[in-house]
């Protein structure tokens, strides 16, 4: 039996939730329940123009019946938000089913969220994690660095009642709030979680890098460019059930190249950051680009975009 790779959605409502923000909500035609989702998880849209995009849930995951993305146009990307932002109430919309590295760790007592712009969208749904499983007695704090109107205010004030963001307003001549202080000092059970631009990530990372492994979780969002290796050379393929050999040029992504011989392969965002496109290896030593996979799964799996 072939597995599920995707379910059918119906677009229910669009919203606006803020600046050049969509809030999407899907549901099963026939309003069956969908696949469980946990905070953090996002899912991949197949949009109209063929393209697959991945976007974060930011809805309550308990419940059962719909999915909520939030989505941001991108007049310079590479066109799937602007396919996203004609979508039509009634548009058919196949989904992913959903996934993600990025959760709640397990064994924090305190989370401190801290995102840029449209970076919030999984801490809200992870937020109303915590609220469902009681744990929202623990500290936990939503820092949102934003320009223009806050993002996802409205879906904030209705399932976060009582726990609204800390908005920090930048642009415009204002100063960046201090990272250091919005982050604090580390501490056991504290863990930082941060998505955003690279130069907020990146910035986190900095000021993280003494803190324990394990204690600073980091979720792209955008792709990065693609590295050029000018002493990149052709190398092949073997494909462990049929021995088939595929040659694969320097330039090329092993993804492209299974893809031109005809190999079905799950991809999103071809650029090495939602783990659509993971296979297993068992041999050789491959080298890893993405930002996805822990050193552990990269002993037995790589990202093949």
């Amino acid at each position: 039996m072939k597995a599920i790779r995707t379910v059918t959605t119906e677009v229910r409502s669009i919203e606006t939730a803020g600046d050049d923000i969509v809030l999407l909500e899907l549901a099963d035609p026939d309003d069956w329940e969908l696949p469980p989702a946990r905070g953090g998880n996002h899912i991949d849209l197949h949009l109209p123009n063929g393209l697959v995009r991945s976007y974060s849930l930011c809805g309550d995951p308990t419940e059962s019946t719909r999915y909520r993305v939030a989505i941001k146009r991108e007049e310079a990307g590479r066109g799937g938000s602007r396919a996203a932002h004609a979508l039509a109430v009634g548009d058919i919309v196949p989904v992913s089913l959903p996934r993600g590295t990025f959760r709640l760790a397990p064994n924090a007592r305190e989370h401190v969220f801290i995102a840029g712009g449209i970076g919030m969208t999984p801490f809200v749904a992870m937020i109303a994690e915590l609220r469902a499983r009681d744990a929202h007695r623990d500290p936990h704090t939503l820092h949102v660095l934003h320009r223009g109107a806050p993002p996802l205010a409205a879906l904030c004030a209705s399932m976060l009642a009582g726990e609204a963001p800390v908005w920090h307003r930048t642009g415009g001549g204002r100063p960046r709030p201090d990272l250091r202080t919005l982050i604090g000092d580390f501490r056991a059970g504290r863990h930082v979680y941060c998505c955003g631009p690279d130069s907020l990530m990146d910035a986190v990372t900095a000021l993280t890098a003494h803190w324990p492994a394990g204690h600073v979780h980091i979720e792209h969002f955008v792709p990065p460019p693609r590295p050029v290796d000018p002493d990149a050379k052709p190398y092949q393929a073997m494909l462990s059930l049929s021995k088939k050999v595929i040659d694969v040029a320097p330039e090329e992504s092993l993804l492209h190249a299974l893809r031109e011989h005809g190999v079905e392969v799950d991809a999103a965002c071809e650029g090495g950051i939602c783990g659509a496109c993971r296979v297993r290896w068992t041999d050789g030593q491959p080298l890893h680009h993405d930002r996805v996979l822990t050193d552990a799964e990269r002993r037995r799996e790589v990202i093949v975009c």
